[in-house]
């Protein structure tokens, strides 16, 4: 059975321990501090932060109150990414439900990064030879357990403090979330991910619009996959010629600034 992550953004009290524990469980570099809204940082995902807590302060009955969001791959159960990938880099496990990457399969066409409706996957532009990056869901593919013979818990899940990610399998998940929804006015009626762009293993659950965090206020609940069915037998064409040439023009431009660079030196000797 598919497991999943319910996120309450009633509990989270912006930390961010999960995002230092993503960097530490994948071993990412750490980023620069950059704050898009004075609490934000990283303000999004790139090709090596793999998640990143949203936090917006909102005015509520003439008072403000803060909520943060994590954000990360969604890990869908119809994902559009495997669905566009002709390569086979990316694929779902249907055991864990994890969305997983396989690098050593990726032609780098990048149409994973334009198929998502959640604008998760990111890509390495500095490398010479990058990689897509996103979320793993900490997937073990030795399958390790617990002493109690439990699956063992995504690291942002291990190390929040307050509660506000829990792990398990998907179905027990939504209905603890409609549990807490139906017990507790404060929450909005509505489980993110139920059934969103076909449902996903990620769940939400928010006292504030999910807008708020970004998320897509339109995405349907047909798994994308089945639109794009008809036409994705062109994909292997049209992406390989559009991953070269953006290969291309990427190192002819970094050629071009390092040749510029070498000119002014020259000048000021």
């Amino acid at each position: 059975m598919a497991k999943g992550v319910l996120v309450d953004i009633t509990r989270c009290m912006g930390c961010k321990s999960c995002q230092v524990a993503c960097k530490q469980w994948n071993d990412l570099p750490a980023s620069n501090p950059a704050f898009a809204n004075g609490l934000t940082s990283p303000p999004d995902m790139d090709g090596y932060t793999y998640t990143t807590v949203k936090m917006e302060v909102i005015e509520r009955d003439r008072d403000y109150i803060i909520r943060g969001a994590k954000r990360q791959c969604m890990h869908c159960e119809h994902p559009a990414c495997a669905s566009a990938c002709f390569a086979k880099a990316l694929q779902r496990d249907p055991k864990t439900g994890a969305v997983l990457y396989y690098p050593h399969l990726c032609v780098g066409c990048r149409y994973c990064m334009l198929a998502c409706p959640f604008d998760i996957p990111k890509y390495q532009w500095d490398k010479q030879f990058p990689l897509v990056a996103k979320c793993q869901f900490c997937f073990d593919p030795e399958g390790k357990y617990d002493r109690l013979g439990r699956g063992l818990a995504p690291a942002c899940v291990d190390t929040c403090p307050t509660g506000a990610l829990k792990f398990g399998e998907r179905d027990e998940l939504l209905k603890e979330a409609w549990s807490r929804i139906n017990s507790n006015p404060k929450y909005l009626k509505k489980v993110m991910g139920e059934k969103e762009a076909g449902g996903t293993s990620w769940l939400y659950i928010s006292d504030v619009p999910f807008e708020t965090f970004g998320f897509r206020p339109n995405l349907g609940i047909k798994p994308l996959p089945e639109y794009s069915h008809n036409f994705l037998k062109w994909t292997p064409i049209i992406a390989m010629g559009w991953g070269t040439l953006l290969t291309v023009l990427y190192h002819y431009t970094k050629r071009r600034e390092q040749i510029a660079s070498e000119g002014d030196k020259n000048v000021h000797m």
